[in-house]
Parts: C-alpha cells; sequence; structure tokens
C-alpha cells in the first residue's frame, strides 16, 4: 500500500510546479478551514469570500514557502490572519444564526435513519444549543476551541497560529470548554 505524502511535502512539491499536490492539499483541508472560517465570521458569503483569499494567499506564497512548522499551522495561521482583517473591517465577530442560509449548510447535522422521531427532535435540539453556545463565548476561546476540534491543532500549534502563549491557549480552551459543559448539563 502506498505511503501518502505529508501536507509538508505536498506543498513542496506545489511550489515546485506540481499542480496535482495542490488538488490534494485542497481536498484534505477545504472542509476543516471552511468550517473554522464559517463559525468565526457567521455567514456561508463571508466564510466563502475568506476561504478564496485564504487559498489565493496559498498560490502566491507557494515559491517561498519552506517547512518551518507543520502545514495545518501555516495554514490555520494565514485563516487566522485574514479573519483578523476581516473582524477590522466589519468591526468585529458575528454570530452564525442557527437558521442558516442554505440548503447545504454546514451546521445541520443529519439523524440516522433509524431513529425515532423524539430521538431525532433530541437531537437536534441538543446540536442547536451546543452550536448556540460555541457562538456565545468570547471570540478568543471560541477560536482556541474551534482550532482545537474542528482542525485538530495541539496547543503548540494554535498558539503559534494565533500568537498567544501556550499557556494563554491552554486556559481558554479550558474556560470554553467549562462553558459548553456547564451550558449542556441540563441538556444531555
Amino acid at each position: 500500500m502506498p505511503v501518502e505524502p505529508s501536507d509538508e511535502e505536498l506543498m513542496l512539491r506545489y511550489g515546485s510546479g506540481d499542480a496535482a499536490a495542490f488538488d490534494l492539499l485542497y481536498a484534505r483541508h477545504r472542509g476543516g478551514v471552511f468550517r473554522y472560517l464559517f463559525r468565526q465570521c457567521g455567514g456561508r458569503a463571508a466564510a466563502e469570500e475568506l476561504m478564496q483569499d485564504i487559498w489565493l494567499n496559498l498560490i502566491q506564497a507557494r515559491g517561498r514557502y519552506q517547512v518551518e512548522a507543520k502545514f495545518t499551522t501555516w495554514l490555520y495561521t494565514l485563516a487566522h490572519n485574514r479573519l483578523v482583517d476581516h473582524f477590522r473591517r466589519n468591526r468585529g465577530p458575528q454570530l452564525v444564526s442557527l437558521e442558516g442560509d442554505g440548503e447545504d449548510d454546514p451546521i445541520e447535522l443529519p439523524a440516522h435513519g433509524a431513529l425515532q422521531p423524539e430521538r431525532q427532535a433530541q437531537g437536534r435540539e441538543q446540536a442547536a444549543r451546543l452550536l448556540w453556545l460555541v457562538e456565545s463565548l468570547p471570540a478568543v476561546q471560541r477560536e482556541a476551541f474551534l482550532l482545537h476540534e474542528e482542525s485538530g491543532l495541539s496547543l503548540e500549534q494554535i498558539a503559534e497560529v494565533t500568537g498567544a502563549g501556550r499557556e494563554t491557549v491552554k486556559s481558554r480552551l479550558r474556560y470554553a470548554l467549562d462553558k459548553l459543559r456547564e451550558g449542556m448539563k441540563d441538556h444531555l
């Protein structure tokens, strides 16, 4: 069985002119980056615009890319920086609507077909409650939570992406998890 190339290897290959390497990177990371952006900026249109900007930045930087950290750390640093610019222009983060804005909305959670209607309704209520709680977190806690849970970044990588210290990130993540647990306590 062939070994999948690492993200760093793919980015280096893309920088050398291998367009197929970009396709693999994009396929691997588009979902996680989009969910991070969507949940941070509050809407599909803004997330799609930011997504295009981030991948365009990646394309423009391909010849200068050097492996100094994990590729995901570098990619989410691009995303974080673009979000900061977006928030500065639009006066802060916006909350995501629980109603959604399209039929392919990533916040809709499919229920297993074999579940009873009562269980499906309960699952939807719990999912909506959790999304509301995540959206209600202070921006720095929400970002730490999403980078950890959605993107799988470590504390060190989140610190690098956000420019905060490791212990600060650890505290933000702990406070976010405590608030989410407390908010879900009566809904489980």
